[in-house]
């Protein structure tokens, strides 16, 4: 079975030179390897090949034959790495907590060290003197351990 600490540095190695960044490597008992990256612009068509290219120059088939897919994460993946909720700061998320609370909001700001991020929620609020509530953006900071997913909230 071919090693996947050694496709992820292959991977890292190459993507050190391009604006993408490594999401997951899996590898199956079956050596069936499935690469994910991502990027801030978009993964297109001419990277994944260029990437494929590599990888199979680095692992020889006929030392150990193996089936590769590379791919991007895809809108509605949810976040795994840091770069994911970076680049994705400003944009509308949906968030899973571990204790099951649902927050739809925008992902404004994320920690350092990717430890907590802070998601604007729309809430309504009702002001001293108002007749009605009105809705206002309130920010709600939630530590990364405590979400069970984070994906990308598409509205059309």
């Amino acid at each position: 079975m071919i090693d996947k600490n050694l496709v992820a540095e292959a991977v890292n190695e190459f993507l050190s030179e391009s604006p993408l960044f490594l999401v997951d490597v899996k590898v199956t008992p079956d050596n069936i390897v499935t690469v994910t990256v991502d990027s801030p612009e978009g993964v297109d068509i001419d990277q994944c090949v260029a990437l494929t290219r590599r990888l199979e120059e680095r692992f020889d088939r006929d030392v150990e034959d193996y089936e590769l897919e590379v791919g991007s994460a895809g809108l509605t993946t949810p976040f795994t790495v840091p770069a994911q909720y970076n680049m994705n700061v400003g944009n509308d998320v949906e968030v899973l907590t571990a204790d099951g609370r649902k927050l739809r909001g925008i992902l404004e700001e994320v920690n350092a060290d990717c430890s907590q991020i802070v998601v604007a929620v729309p809430t309504k609020v009702k002001n001293e003197g108002e007749k009605r509530p009105h809705i206002e953006n309130l920010p709600q900071t939630i530590a990364v351990a405590d979400i069970k997913k984070i994906v990308r909230d598409l509205k059309f």
